[in-house]
């Protein structure tokens, strides 16, 4: 498994090598068209009664570049020693305890221990009615895994205990921190390239280059590089998307794979997802950087197929999960991505010393009869204790749900309309 990791980071290093080289870029050639003076060229002196030929001047390029490595920087030590905070914070992510919901608890436990992470991962709940999941962090022990009331209200155990794995699964092979690094960048990107073009627009800088065209040479060469950064402004943030989003599709497979097998269950993976992808609740707080760590696409109606989505066909993910033979095994993942084209879906390590483990049955409390209604009732109480509510049972049987900022000490039943009295916080 190790053998497998590491596979999985020399990937990442040239994933992340490319998404530097188009940063590095962007900010040289806004360099060079702002910050490289047209009416001082640089010339270079020949031997003889040659004309002298303007040079041009890389030392604006080289302080784009800087500026550009900067701004990087800055936010890649944000996103390492904050970025999971952030994006919990983002999200309305809520931590509970196991107290608030001993299921899931007892679930992310059991794939950690599968796993073998070092540390269980904090447990996080998103008040949103849509069905997803994602995971963060920068490593396994500094890691968190995010459901939202959705997922936990219409999913049985096994459907649970199936994205755990998968989000477990990211964790394992240290897939939230690339998938943090590569948002960075590709932010830094999107930052830079709309500062540059707006800049342009409140600048003049149709007037600017018009009148470096002017001075010869030296303003011909800026006016080049004008173009340059313009062409590079409006491509580099397409182009990182796209190095984004077909980095976050390959992990997808691998982590669908290892779910198979920390669970043994690979069917409670594939009906999970197919109760995800038949949901029609927009998840309310994502956006097109955040989008990509969740379990599958939340963008509702933005999915572009092919090379523009954020995770492969969820059907496809579907019919690999399912055409596994009785071996819950990366090889019979592998076996059955092949079936529909997928003959690279896992890296060849993680094929090698492959042990031969048998599909268990379906778990007891997934058999019984699933009352969705119920499970997302408790959710929701589950919240309003996260958020301070207070509950109150009249001997009717009514349990009201007194708010936090409800200020009387008393209130009326609306069943019997006995006056109870609210215990103060």
């Amino acid at each position: 498994m190790w053998e497998q990791i590491r596979a999985n980071q020399r990937k990442s290093v040239v994933v992340v090598l490319a998404m530097a080289l188009l940063l590095g870029a962007l900010g040289f050639f806004i360099g060079m068209a702002f910050f490289t003076a047209p009416s001082h060229p640089v010339y270079a002196e020949y031997p003889g009664h040659g004309p002298r030929t303007p040079q041009m001047d890389f030392t604006g390029g080289f302080l784009g570049l800087t500026i550009a490595m900067a701004v990087w920087f800055f936010m890649t030590l944000i996103s390492y020693f904050a970025g999971a905070n952030i994006l919990l914070a983002a999200s309305g992510a809520r931590q509970i305890q196991k107290e608030d919901h001993p299921q899931l608890f007892n679930v992310v436990e059991e794939m950690s221990i599968a796993a073998g992470l070092p540390k269980m991962p904090d447990v996080y709940v998103m008040d949103d009615m849509a069905v997803n999941a994602f995971a963060t962090g920068r490593d396994p022990r500094h890691a968190a895994v995010t459901v939202t009331a959705g997922l936990l209200g219409k999913l049985n155990r096994d459907q649970l205990q199936g994205v755990i794995a998968h989000e477990v699964g990211h964790i394992y092979n240290r897939d939230i921190l690339f998938m943090q690094m590569l948002g960075v960048m590709a932010g830094s990107i999107v930052i830079i390239a709309d500062t540059f073009t707006r800049s342009l627009w409140y600048s003049g800088g149709r007037r600017r280059s018009g009148r470096s065209s002017s001075e010869g040479g030296g303003g011909q060469g800026q006016a080049i590089m004008m173009v340059i950064a313009v062409v590079l402004a409006i491509l580099a943030p397409i182009l990182a998307q796209i190095i984004f989003l077909v980095a976050s599709r390959r992990r997808e497979y691998l982590a669908d794979a290892q779910a198979a097998v920390f669970t043994r269950y690979p069917e409670g993976l594939a009906s999970a997802l197919e109760v995800i992808s038949r949901d029609p609740v927009e998840l309310s707080s994502v956006n097109r950087v955040t989008a990509p760590m969740y379990i599958t696409n939340p963008l509702k109606g933005m999915s572009v197929a092919g090379l523009f989505s954020t995770h492969p066909p969820t059907e496809e993910r579907i019919h690999i999960l399912r055409n596994m033979g009785g071996n819950a095994t990366f090889a019979e993942y592998q076996r059955a991505a092949q079936s529909v084209g997928e003959s690279g879906a896992l890296p060849v390590a993680a094929l090698v010393g492959d042990k031969t483990v048998p599909i268990r049955g379906a778990h007891p409390d997934a058999v019984a009869a699933q009352d969705v209604r119920q499970q997302t009732r408790q959710v929701g109480d589950m919240l309003r204790a996260a958020n301070h509510f207070t509950f109150v049972t009249c001997s009717c049987g009514v349990r009201m749900k007194i708010p936090p900022n409800f200020t009387q000490s008393q209130v009326q039943c609306p069943r019997c309309h006995a006056t109870l009295a609210v215990p103060s916080n």
